[in-house]
């Protein structure tokens, strides 16, 4: 099959979000099948942004699908869902289901991961999303679906301050807009021109990192698996843009969090500028529907030396079928997949329901609704994109090494110099064992 590219380079990548455990029933079962032959499949998923969403079409599948229960275990907001993925699989409550990220991820849960090369939804998968997934000529890995962030901005606040977004085409571009924001903050009703949580450290050392660091893999998730070190070639274009972003940002920056950036100040209009993705929409929506609706839009994270005018875009999550379970539970995992992605109503539900850009083939891409999305469909189609290579860091590098090491240098503990030397090395150290 000729697979059409929806995005061009695409990697892999993790949004790694908290700790905040909810669950539809007690997993007591475990994603067996009972002696009446009923199979029971526990989902342990990262994406808190469509939980309610998601429990809503786990029970509609289980009313067409007797003989299956789904209990959904959703774990988001802003640490790190690899750390309670291990928690629960050292329980010995093993999901049926669960989320993966790249060639990282499928090295550490190989023994773990079951062949889905024969679903439905890997035979219609988009050109390239399912090459950090696959391995010895199995796919062990489904795209969950396609986002794109960068800095999303508030359209009558630009407006009110006589800025045009679309003259915002590099990095001096986006330094002079906030700086007239900053001038004028007061009349526009600003506490500040950004919100940096810098105490989420897949927001900067997976998110804003992987846009000035994806340029020396040549955008691609492989290359940064494989590669022994890591040079921070556009590291000065990656200060300007942190520093930025701290020096005009409500403060502390470094015990800022996601849940304030989003509701608390950006959907309550309080600032101008957060770098966010489209997942964000139902939040603001959550909040004020009609500036979710009417009110945002996304801006580049400039790269000096590189691309000004582009948006990094990728697979955030994949899912993975747990390999020990037995082999109906297996069956019944992909089958609920497939139906997930191929069938006529799951599909109006991915795009309908959980508003995402979908990862697959078969899909109408112009009933994408929300305005973020609709956006980075048109960076994508422009070949305006910078791809995700963040989960070919090593193990934890990313949130626990070079996040860890920016909320120093936020904190004023270490000097930038400090930060690329000590993930540089950290970087070399995991690849060499």
């Amino acid at each position: 099959m000729n697979k059409k590219k929806l995005f061009s380079g695409i990697g892999a990548g993790i949004l790694s979000l908290s700790l905040l455990l909810t669950g539809c029933s007690s997993a007591d079962k475990n994603g067996k099948e009972d002696s009446k032959g009923n199979v029971t499949l526990d989902v342990f998923q990262f994406k808190v942004e469509f939980k309610k969403q998601f429990e809503e079409v786990a029970k509609k599948y289980e009313k067409e699908h007797k003989g299956v229960k789904i209990n959904i275990t959703t774990v988001g907001g802003g640490e790190d869902y690899g750390a309670a993925l291990k928690s629960k699989f050292a329980s010995g409550k093993e999901p049926a289901i669960y989320n993966i990220g790249g060639p990282q991820d499928v090295q550490d849960w190989q023994k773990k991961l079951a062949d889905l090369s024969d679903t439905k939804a890997a035979d219609v998968a988009l050109k390239g999303t399912l090459d950090g997934v696959s391995k010895d000529g199995k796919i062990l890995g489904l795209p969950y679906n396609q986002e794109g962030y960068g800095f999303i901005y508030n359209k009558a606040v630009f407006e009110k301050a006589g800025i045009d977004p679309k003259s915002i085409k590099s990095y001096k571009d986006l330094e002079n807009a906030v700086k007239t924001l900053d001038a004028k903050k007061n009349d526009l009703g600003l506490k500040a021109v950004f919100a940096l949580p810098g105490k989420e450290t897949w927001v900067t050392g997976l998110h804003l990192s992987n846009t000035f660091l994806a340029p020396e893999f040549d955008n691609n998730v492989l290359s940064a698996f494989n590669a022994k070190k890591v040079d921070f070639k556009y590291g000065d274009a990656f200060k300007k843009v942190l520093d930025l972003q701290n020096d005009y940002s409500v403060q502390p920056t470094v015990s800022l969090d996601y849940s304030q950036q989003v509701e608390e100040l950006f959907s309550l209009q309080k600032v101008a500028l957060i770098q966010q993705g489209n997942w964000v929409y139902g939040s603001i929506a959550g909040i004020d529907q009609k500036f979710a609706d009417n009110g945002i839009g996304i801006l580049p994270i400039p790269v000096e030396g590189y691309k000004e005018d582009a948006i990094p875009v990728g697979i955030p999550m994949y899912w993975g079928v747990n390999s020990n379970k037995d082999k109906n539970t297996i069956a019944e995992a992909k089958k609920f997949l497939d139906w997930l992605y191929t069938s006529d109503e799951g599909k109006d539900t991915v795009i309908n329901d959980f508003k995402f850009i979908p990862a697959y083939d078969g899909y109408d891409a112009s009933k994408i609704s929300d305005p973020l999305s609709k956006e980075i469909y048109q960076y994508a189609q422009d070949g305006k994109t910078i791809g995700w290579t963040f989960m070919g860091y090593p193990t934890g590098w990313g949130q626990d090494q070079l996040g860890v090491q920016i909320q120093k240098y936020l904190s004023k503990e270490a000097k930038w110099e400090d930060v690329v030397k000590t993930t540089k090395e950290a970087w070399e150290k995991s690849r060499n064992k």
